[in-house]
């Protein structure tokens, strides 16, 4: 559930803000020549802003908000908002590597799209429906999100660790319709201009090549 308006405040007030982009990850894979398609499971807090970072990025064809890590039953918003069904308000991101690589879009989850360092909260929005997740499709996913949380905590980027799971992805749920392309349809709404519309400032800011 989404907090009352007295208490919705700029998301990054409550974590570390970076003014300067991330570090590539270390010896990430080159991108394929031919075009693709493949797709990545990143949950940041509210699946409105997040949503919204990655549709702005090329070589990005689509996203989806919806449910990670519960089951089918549970993957309604009334029911994932109670904090008990498992389930991580995620996006689904399908993209092509050949012009976006999986490690490209690691880097936006940890600059911009969310705070990485906030344990099962992200600004106003409390629980363990807002925890910061990677749900990998496959080892290699999985061990480019855990070398770069490691490359990234080693650096000591942020200044506290980084709590983000790192989770296999058992199934994505879609959310209901009238979560999806919120940002874009509601861009007045009190809580997407205060928590959402700087993340996208942040990411024209810091990644203008990849941004649409």
């Amino acid at each position: 559930m989404r907090w009352p308006l007295l208490f919705l405040v700029p998301l990054f007030a409550f974590g570390s803000r970076l003014d300067a982009a991330l570090p590539d990850l270390a010896g990430a894979p080159p991108k394929p020549t031919a075009p693709g398609e493949a797709t990545a499971v990143f949950a940041g807090g509210c699946f409105w802003g997040v949503d919204a970072v990655y549709k702005h990025l090329k070589g990005v064809k689509n996203v989806v908000s919806g449910y990670s890590g519960g089951s089918g039953a549970t993957a309604k918003y009334m029911l994932v908002g109670t904090g008990t069904t498992g389930h991580a308000e995620a996006v689904q991101v399908t993209y092509d590597p050949s012009q976006i690589a999986y490690t490209d879009l690691l880097k936006v989850f940890f600059a911009v799209a969310h705070d990485p360092t906030e344990l099962n909260r992200q600004g106003p929005d409390v629980g363990p429906q807002y925890r910061s997740a990677i749900f990998y499709a496959d080892p290699k996913q999985k061990e480019l999100a855990e070398r770069y949380i490691a490359q990234l905590d080693a650096a000591k980027v942020f200044g506290k660790p980084i709590v983000t799971q790192v989770a296999p992805l058992d199934k994505f749920y879609p959310a209901e319709d009238y979560h999806q392309n919120y940002l874009a349809l509601h861009p007045n709404q009190p809580y997407i201009v205060y928590n959402d519309l700087p993340k996208l400032e942040a990411l024209k800011k810091q990644f203008p090549a990849w941004y649409r």
